[in-house]
């Protein structure tokens, strides 16, 4: 697909409107036997994410096809406040790529630092469920 400079700065303006970010409290009914969040919990949480920031930019039926890569870097605990980003990192043809951030926070404290990252795979879908371009 060849796109022009001005199609780039449009496409570029969108994937910034529609950086999705939500902020989630880490209960203990969301941890393990460790007292952190649950990774299975923690993907759950980085899909709908994901599947939110893929819909707004396409303002299309958008499914998810792959999680790409999650690195679980630090342990998330009980009594911490999560924020999650997403952000559209690449568009295709019926297809986008969409990168999903969790920061931990303190709740008492200002400390604050990324503790998971990955990549969803997404592709754009017609009322027939067949794939349609994503623009």
């Amino acid at each position: 697909m060849d796109i022009n400079p001005q199609q780039t700065d449009t496409i570029a303006k969108r994937i910034a409107s529609t950086e999705t970010r939500i902020f989630k409290a880490v209960f203990p009914n969301t941890t393990n036997h460790y007292d952190t969040l649950f990774g299975g919990t923690a993907m759950q949480l980085m899909d709908e994410v994901a599947f939110i920031t893929a819909t707004r930019f396409a303002r299309k039926r958008m499914v998810t096809v792959s999680s790409d890569q999650i690195n679980f870097t630090q342990p998330i605990p009980a009594g911490t406040i999560i924020e999650l980003i997403g952000r559209v990192e690449h568009v295709g043809n019926t297809s986008l790529r969409v990168g999903v951030e969790i920061y931990v926070e303190e709740m008492y404290a200002l400390e604050r630092h990324r503790a998971i990252h990955g990549s969803f795979t997404f592709v754009a879908l017609d009322e027939h469920r067949n794939p349609i371009r994503v623009l």
